[in-house]
């Protein structure tokens, strides 16, 4: 996986997303899903946090699996594939913890 494009940023992002996922990260300013709402309140912030942590674990995963099955050989369709397997399910968790954040 560290050959890949994008498997360091996944790895980070992974690790970075297990504290919130586990909902050890209290209110702050400087990690994890910011906004008005989760900000002011923590009944807000754990559960949206929460959420969005496995978002991110999730999208990680499906990139590692991704780059298992189609391992970049320095050919740009490649390096294609990759960036969208990386980059749209981590879009898709943050749309979605927005989402979940209306819902709260």
């Amino acid at each position: 996986m560290f050959t890949q494009p994008f498997g360091i940023p996944a790895l980070i992002l992974f690790i970075v997303a297990v504290p919130l996922a586990i909902g050890v990260i209290p209110r702050n300013r400087l990690y994890g899903f910011r906004t008005k709402r989760t900000l002011a309140d923590d009944a807000v912030w754990y559960p949206v946090n929460r959420f969005m942590g496995f978002g991110i674990m999730i999208a990680s995963a499906i990139y590692g699996v991704v780059a298992m099955a189609h391992p970049y050989d320095r050919d740009f369709s490649v390096w294609l594939v990759h960036l969208a397997a990386f980059a749209i399910p981590l879009a898709l968790a943050l749309i979605a913890s927005g989402w979940y954040l209306s819902r709260q």
